[in-house]
C-alpha cells in the first residue's frame, strides 16, 4: 500500500534591515530634498508596521523627488517581497545594487525573490554574492542552503546548513529548531535516518510546538521500520494541529501496518473528510482510494482469519 509524505520548508528569512537616520548637514537642503527624505521615512514606518502597499506608495514619491536615493530602493524591494510582487522587488534590488554595488541586504533580497519565483540558480548566485562581501552572514548561508535543497544539491544544503549554525551571532531556540528541521529533511534525502532523526528531535526540543519537526521525524520513524515511533509522532502533530490531513492519512497507514485497522480506517476517514472541506479535490480523491482499498484489504484479512 502506498505510503506518502509531506515535507516542510521553514520561511527563508527576509530581515527589514536597520533604518538609519538620515545625516545632518551643514549646508542648506532644497525642499524637494527634504519631501524626499520625509516620504522615505514615512514608507520606513509603513514597512515596520506592516502597510507595505502604503509603503510602496510613499517610497515611490521618495524616489521620484530623490531619483539617487538608493536606500528607497531597497526598502521598497522589501514592501514588494512582502506583498509577493518578486518582479518588482528584483528590478527595486538591481536598482539598489546599481547605486550601492556593496549592498549585502540587496543581494539577499533578490536571491529570496529569485527562490521564491523557482529561479534557484540565480538565488544561490545572490547568495554567493553577500557571501563574498559578508562572510559571516548566515543568512546568506541558511538561505543558500534551501536554494541548494530545492534543487536536489542535499549535501551542499547540509554543508551550507552546518555554516549557518557556526555564524549566527545571536541564536534564538526557534531560529536553531527552523534550521536543524531543514537540515533533517536534507538528511532524510540522503536516507541517513539516524542523522535525520537527530535533527529532528533537537528541533523538537528546541520548539516542542512545532508540528513540523513531529511529522518529518514521523516520516523519518516510517522510512526505518519503526511504526510505533511513527505513532507517537504522527498522534503528536495531529494534537497540535488538529486540521493537518495529510497527518491523519500518515496516522492511518501507520495504525494499518501496526494491525490497528479500526482506528486506520477511521484516521482515512477523517483525512477525506479535511480534504473535501478544504477543497483538495485530487487529494480528497486519493484519500478516498486508499480508504476503500484499505477497508477490501482489511475485509481479506478477516476472511482468511
Amino acid at each position: 500500500m502506498t505510503y506518502f509524505w509531506r515535507v516542510f520548508l521553514s520561511v527563508i528569512f527576509a530581515f527589514i534591515f536597520s533604518f538609519g537616520t538620515t545625516a545632518a548637514h551643514s549646508s542648506p537642503i532644497s525642499n524637494a530634498e527634504i519631501t524626499g527624505n520625509e516620504f522615505f521615512k514615512l514608507g520606513v514606518d509603513n514597512i515596520l508596521h506592516s502597510n507595505y502597499q502604503q509603503a510602496i506608495e510613499n517610497l515611490t514619491q521618495a524616489i521620484q523627488l530623490q531619483s539617487h536615493l538608493g536606500k528607497a530602493y531597497s526598502d521598497r524591494c522589501l514592501a514588494y517581497l512582502q506583498l509577493q510582487d518578486y518582479h518588482q522587488a528584483i528590478a527595486d534590488c538591481n536598482q539598489a545594487i546599481n547605486f550601492a554595488p556593496n549592498n549585502v541586504e540587496a543581494y539577499l533580497n533578490r536571491g529570496l525573490a529569485n527562490y521564491r519565483q523557482k529561479y534557484f540558480s540565480a538565488a544561490i548566485a545572490d547568495y554567493n554574492q553577500a557571501i563574498a562581501l559578508k562572510p559571516h552572514e548566515f543568512r546568506a548561508y541558511y538561505n543558500r542552503a534551501l536554494a541548494h535543497a530545492a534543487k536536489g544539491n542535499y549535501s551542499e544544503a547540509i554543508f551550507d546548513y552546518n555554516l549557518s549554525l557556526t555564524q549566527i551571532s545571536q541564536p534564538t531556540n526557534l531560529l536553531l529548531a527552523d534550521i536543524y528541521n531543514d537540515r533533517g529533511l536534507a538528511r532524510l534525502q540522503l536516507q541517513d535516518l539516524e542523522a535525520a532523526m537527530l535533527d529532528f528531535s533537537k528541533a523538537i526540543h528546541l520548539d516542542a510546538n512545532d508540528y513540523r519537526a513531529y511529522f518529518n521525524r514521523g516520516c523519518a520513524c516510517r522510512r526505518k521500520g519503526d511504526n510505533f515511533g511513527a505513532l507517537r509522532d504522527f498522534s503528536e502533530v495531529i494534537r497540535l494541529n488538529p486540521n493537518n490531513a495529510i497527518a491523519y492519512v500518515n496516522r492511518g497507514m501507520t495504525r494499518y501496518h501496526l494491525g490497528y485497522y479500526q482506528g486506520a480506517i477511521a484516521d482515512l476517514q477523517k483525512a477525506s473528510d479535511f480534504f473535501e472541506y478544504q477543497g483538495e479535490k485530487l487529494a480528497y480523491k486519493q484519500a478516498l482510494t486508499l480508504l476503500k482499498t484499505m477497508q477490501n484489504q482489511i475485509s481479506s484479512i478477516s476472511e482468511i482469519a
